[in-house]
């Protein structure tokens, strides 16, 4: 029985080795198997204007920017990630890592740390562990060079987890986290009793899916009291003619850190912030091998008076079907700054 482990095993790893798809699944017992996955990816951004994405050092735009003017050329390659997949039976693990976490320069190694995207486990209808909030539909984001996409307008969330799946319906329980709410006397940890409750209901078909969502919160405002927000989302992928494919969402409400990646927070002060956002995109296939994709991206929100917005069109071409390159040109806008910047990526991927 060892024996026959180990043939299987050494059979897996020379796929692994010696095939252009990098041999994915390693099938160890017949209830065993472990998956690699991935992609690597080198990009090359230019942004002009005069808002800097300086928390993620302009490697891509979240939902908030700083204004200051802004000529930058930048090279990266942390968009790359690796994840792997082991599945016993009806249980899965699964986990993955990005190079965004942190440190490292530019002057001579530019080293990059892993950041952990997801580790969870998934048994039967139960899924506990850190990955992507019940709240968010993945398949309603844009496809695009820039690494989130239109984020200011897209529900955007990675959390620890205890979510119960019956069919199309969802129930979560998930981690709190009150946004510009209060802190403790250290300066960080805001004190949060009741865990996020949410719940989505996704309707499916051949022709695409749309997905109601809810988030129920209870808040500490930054004077610690107790405040409770709601928020709401409706979102889809809707296929068009042949490949094409028509993206929304459409949230609002108390949907704060949910929604927007820093264009809005859950509390301005005592008030609860209330906001409304728009994310619409486009794919079109001209062939096989090529399409474009055109986003665009509002929120404004109620209590801090924001209005950022976030457009571009690309075009990608498949080289091989595990490799391809694509060209994006756009803008971020903060309004209410009167702060904006054009930005133009190229961007070359290796899928594993």
């Amino acid at each position: 029985m060892l024996n026959k482990k180990k043939l299987i095993l050494t059979t897996g790893l020379l796929a692994l080795a010696g095939t252009a798809n990098a041999g994915y699944e390693i099938k160890l017992t017949e209830k065993d198997t472990i998956t690699f996955g991935g992609y690597i990816q080198g990009d090359v951004r230019y942004i002009d204007g005069n808002a800097s994405s300086t928390l993620v050092n302009d490697d891509f735009w979240i939902g908030h920017a700083t204004k200051e003017d802004i000529s930058n050329t930048r090279f990266s390659a942390s968009s790359s990630r690796v994840n792997a997949k082991y599945v016993h039976g009806d249980i899965t693990g699964f986990i993955e890592f990005d190079m965004y976490g942190g440190g490292g320069n530019e002057i001579l190694t530019n080293s990059r740390h892993p950041r952990l995207r997801h580790a969870f486990i998934k048994y039967g209808n139960w899924t506990v562990g850190q990955t992507w909030s019940t709240f968010i539909n993945t398949s309603a984001l844009a496809e695009a060079a820039d690494f989130g996409g239109p984020l200011v307008a897209s529900g955007f969330v990675r959390q620890d987890i205890i979510r119960y799946t019956a069919g199309n319906f969802q129930l979560a329980i998930e981690n709190p986290e009150s946004y510009a709410g209060y802190k403790g006397s250290a300066g960080y940890g805001t004190q949060d009793a009741l865990p996020d409750i949410i719940g989505k209901y996704t309707f499916k078909g051949d022709w695409g899916n749309v997905a109601i969502s809810a988030v129920a919160k209870q808040l500490e405002t930054a004077s610690g009291e107790s405040e409770s927000g709601v928020g709401y989302g409706i979102t889809g992928r809707i296929k068009t003619s042949g490949k094409n494919d028509f993206r929304f969402q459409l949230h609002g409400g108390n949907t704060g850190r949910y929604v927007g990646a820093a264009a809005a927070t859950d509390l301005v002060g005592d008030e609860v912030e209330e906001s409304t956002s728009i994310m619409v995109a486009y794919r079109h296939f001209w062939n096989e091998t090529l399409r474009t994709n055109v986003f665009y991206g509002n929120q404004q929100t109620d209590e801090s008076d924001r209005d950022r917005t976030h457009w571009g069109i690309n075009i990608f071409k498949n080289i091989t079907p595990k490799l391809q390159y694509g060209v994006e040109f756009g803008n971020f806008e903060m309004a209410e700054q009167d702060a904006d910047s054009n930005y133009a990526q190229l961007s070359v991927k290796y899928s594993l």
